[in-house]
């Protein structure tokens, strides 16, 4: 939230269905795991709304995950807003796991407004273990990156979007992407 003051916005923490009324644009923020995220969703009614909501949606890290039709994290059925599964990242020889970092985004299609002023090769923070693979994302991915093999990075298809990594802790990159989301036509 204090990403979104430093930027000029105004958030408003919604908990439940009814708090959610009919927002001008939401963001689904994410730490922790897709099947614990997916069972608070449900149990306050947030699955079904953000599913009929028609406002911009931006997922960050899991949030990103959640908009997606499973994970392997719980073996859990997410969203399904986004068509591919989540999976758990590879391991190996100097890498680790959980992936915590600064990684390079790579564009896929630039001409997003979700990316409009940052950089191709741009710098971003990630702390995760479990990812969508660029093949189960498809024409959704807006920009990936590498850490054993190439994941998504920013997706976004019609009026979802996602950011695995983290834009406030993304240094400018991370606040441009925000700013950008929250000058989409709602």
């Amino acid at each position: 939230m204090y990403a979104l003051r430093r930027i000029g916005a105004a958030p408003r923490l919604v908990r439940d269905a009814d708090a959610l009324g009919d927002p001008e644009r939401v963001i689904l923020p994410g730490v922790g795991a897709a099947a614990p995220s997916m069972a608070l969703l449900r149990a306050r009614g947030l699955d079904v709304a953000l599913r009929a909501s028609e406002a911009p949606l931006l997922g960050v890290c899991v949030g990103l995950q959640l908009l997606f039709e499973g994970s392997e994290e719980g073996d859990v059925d997410c969203l399904g807003l986004l068509p591919g599964r989540v999976r758990r990242l590879a391991g190996g020889p100097g890498l680790r796991i959980p992936h915590m970092g600064w990684n390079t985004l790579r564009f896929r299609q630039p001409a997003s407004p979700l990316l409009a002023g940052i950089d191709d090769g741009a710098h971003a923070y990630f702390v995760h273990s479990f990812a969508v693979p660029v093949e189960e994302a498809g024409d959704a991915v807006l920009a990936d990156t590498d850490h054993g093999a190439r994941f998504a990075a920013v997706v976004g298809h019609g009026r979802r979007f996602g950011a695995q990594f983290h834009p406030e802790r993304s240094s400018a990159t991370g606040l441009r992407l925000l700013d950008n989301f929250l000058k989409l036509p709602a």
